[in-house]
């Protein structure tokens, strides 16, 4: 997964204690599609640097003096809204979580589990994709079949298509005929949209479609 014009994604690696940069850049720099350009050691100094340019990805320490990540993700949306912005922290929070998608980040990653997480992440932000641990998917799907509001980009507007077949009741074979997949492939996309969502089965699937708004109740 490549940055602009099929280069190695260009990062920006925001936290305020060098030792976890360098980590997080040895992390980084070990894979031949992401390459960090840029290091920053508080929020202010990371919106000015990815402001200039020549940054594809922004990976932010939730918690930094000056400018917190929250606060420079916002900036960031408005002053460099084509920079994708990752919130990174090692706080297993709700409410951190909720604030860093309305801030408009792409994901939410612990660093606990950085090493396994971080570069799945930074590939999905590039594709344009959502990327929360599991946990987390958990906490919003509860929080939404509660009655909460549920944050956009969870899923993919595919994903969206085979949920609402699914809940309408078509089998595998029929989803596949309607969307020029094989069955196998819609088979595979269930799984992952359920393993995603943490649900079990068709019954709760269909319950969150509706609550989604995907089909009539």
């Amino acid at each position: 997964m490549t940055g602009v014009d099929g280069q190695r994604t260009r990062i920006l690696l925001a936290d305020d204690h060098a030792l976890v940069r360098r980590g997080l850049r040895l992390i980084l720099d070990g894979e031949p599609d992401l390459r960090v350009v840029a290091e920053a050691g508080d929020g202010a100094e990371a919106v000015d640097l990815a402001a200039r340019g020549g940054i594809d990805l922004a990976i932010l320490d939730i918690t930094m003096p000056r400018m917190t990540g929250l606060q420079a993700a916002r900036e960031l949306s408005r002053r460099a809204p084509d920079v994708r912005v990752l919130i990174l922290s090692m706080h297993d929070n709700e409410q951190y979580l909720f604030e860093a998608l309305k801030a408009g980040a792409s994901g939410y990653v612990l660093k606990s589990v950085a090493d396994r997480d971080l570069v799945r992440a930074c590939r999905a932000a590039v594709r344009g994709e959502p990327f929360l641990y599991p946990g987390a998917i958990t906490t919003l799907i509860r929080d939404y079949l509660q009655g909460g509001r549920f944050p956009e980009r969870i899923l993919t507007p595919r994903e969206e298509e085979i949920v609402k077949l699914i809940a309408e009741g078509r089998s595998s074979k029929e989803i596949g005929d309607l969307l020029v997949i094989s069955p196998k492939t819609v088979d595979r996309h269930r799984a992952n949209i359920l393993q995603r969502l943490g649900l079990r089965d068709r019954v709760e699937l269909t319950r969150f479609a509706i609550r989604a708004g995907l089909i009539e109740p």
